[in-house]
């Protein structure tokens, strides 16, 4: 059976951005094709070090994949810091990793002009995502185009494993995602924590007014005319509204006697309505952990089932069979 594997950021409640860009594409992936779905926490160590942090990233980021309708009974979501094993392929991966490779991946060169905030985490960032990979015999790895060279890595080390302890690990192909979604900011940049220009349709509704009321327009006044095409509000309108009423908001827009305000009142109602069973769903679930722990552990138990049997061929091909 073929299977796809992704990695999930433990960084918290997903905004806008991610759930139209990565979640609901992949929960609409894991309808077609067994998927293991991997929340990401010892990843998140090489930056963050508040261990309450940890924890609620990881519990808001699974309740949020389970709030818009993540299959369980048909994939598999876990943690990954429940499937210890990761960490002794991570070892056996590092012995046979060259440190030019390491030295020229993405996620160290971007911070290399300074150091002494390179921890070795982050350095071997590119062979503990090989080992997240490989250990469950992932065939396909969806990556958009920023992450291929770490999935290049991962290839060519579990390729020089397999060339020289013998046929070993499934060796995964790229699925690069041509037509990512991107959702702009409240800014109109790309839509990212980093740049604090997030809607967080998953908070409450006055977070998500005040954050929608913050959208930076231009300065014509409510009887000009406007250009739909070169306004945030409507971008972000248009990838959630029915062609229909984005061309009735289009044609207010041309029209004149109608405001950015009107504009931003017609975004939140339709945020509001469209995404109010997930956030219903997301708030229980909040409220009530027992049931996202237990998804989790269930799903830990059967990615520890794989990641035992992957092990076991690579310590028997390394000579390291136990007493």
């Amino acid at each position: 059976m073929k299977r796809v594997l992704t990695g999930i950021q433990s960084s918290g409640r997903p905004h806008l951005g991610n759930i139209l860009g990565a979640i609901l594409p992949a929960i609409e992936l894991s309808q077609k094709i067994e998927s293991f779905l991997f929340i990401a926490d010892l990843h998140a160590l090489t930056t963050l070090k508040n261990k309450d942090l940890v924890k609620k990233n990881s519990i808001e980021t699974a309740a949020a994949w389970l709030a818009f309708g993540l299959d369980t009974s048909k994939n598999v979501l876990y943690k990954q810091s429940d499937v210890p094993q990761v960490t002794e392929l991570m070892w056996y991966l590092n012995c046979i990793t060259p440190y030019p490779m390491l030295a020229n991946a993405h996620s160290f060169k971007d911070k290399s002009n300074n150091l002494s905030d390179v921890n070795a985490g982050l350095f071997t960032y590119p062979v503990l995502m090989a080992a997240d990979i490989i250990l469950y015999n992932a065939d396909t790895v969806p990556v958009g185009k920023d992450q291929l060279q770490h999935l290049e890595i991962t290839r060519d080390i579990a390729n020089k494993f397999n060339n020289h302890f013998g046929d070993t690990f499934v060796i995964p192909e790229a699925s690069v995602k041509k037509n990512t979604l991107i959702v702009p900011g409240t800014d109109g940049r790309k839509m990212s924590k980093s740049y604090s220009n997030t809607i967080n349709i998953l908070g409450s509704e006055n977070t998500i007014k005040k954050q929608i009321m913050g959208i930076i327009t231009d300065s014509k006044g409510l009887e000009e005319p406007k250009d739909p095409s070169n306004c945030n509000i409507f971008k972000i309108y248009k990838l959630l509204a029915s062609d229909f009423d984005t061309e009735k908001l289009r044609l207010k827009y041309l029209s004149g006697g109608f405001g950015y305000g009107h504009a931003k009142k017609e975004l939140f109602e339709l945020i509001v309505k469209k995404f109010e069973k997930p956030r219903k769903r997301f708030d229980e679930l909040m409220n009530s952990h027992e049931r996202i722990t237990s998804e989790l552990k269930k799903g830990s138990e059967i990615a520890n089932e794989t990641a035992n049997s992957v092990l076991k061929k690579v310590r028997q091909n390394l000579g390291l069979v136990r007493a």
